[in-house]
């Protein structure tokens, strides 16, 4: 194993939890109301989504900002379904980039997708070696000069 982190999950009150991880950053977790709930963080599998879109949106701005695009800004929009029955993990997740910069070519755009979740975000890998189908798309923006 080359790398290694670390967290830990404290439990709050009834559902609801704060995680710290190495680097000394927190994290509130809460359950649905349905459980107990109170809405005073996220839930555990909305921060795979966020952890997921961090990981591939790092290695899409590396790429592209290697590869001399003008990158003025980018969003990742996420969205997974989930199983009906329990455990409720994905089964399909969607990956949105919006990317605005002045002549972004479309070409290196894919390639770094194609790089991103063949290659270098280890959460995507993960998942997709788990059965989760992951489907990419992106939208060019041009910005003002």
């Amino acid at each position: 194993m080359t790398d290694s982190l670390e967290s830990t999950v404290t439990w709050v009150d009834q559902v609801h939890f704060k995680a710290s991880g190495g680097t000394g950053h927190e994290v509130l977790m809460d359950g649905p109301e349905a459980a107990g709930g109170q809405n005073r963080g996220s839930r555990p599998m909305e921060l795979i989504l966020m952890g997921l879109g961090g990981c591939t949106a790092y290695d899409i701005v590396d790429i592209l900002t290697k590869g001399r695009q003008d990158l003025v800004s980018m969003r990742t929009e996420l969205r997974g379904a989930r199983a009906e029955d329990t455990p409720q993990t994905f089964t399909h997740i969607t990956i949105h980039f919006v990317i605005a910069g002045r002549g972004i070519d479309a070409a290196k755009v894919q390639r770094a997708i194609n790089m991103t979740a063949e290659k270098y975000c280890s959460a995507s890998i993960m998942l997709a070696r788990g059965g989760v189908t992951i489907e990419h798309s992106f939208e060019l923006v041009e910005a003002a000069a």
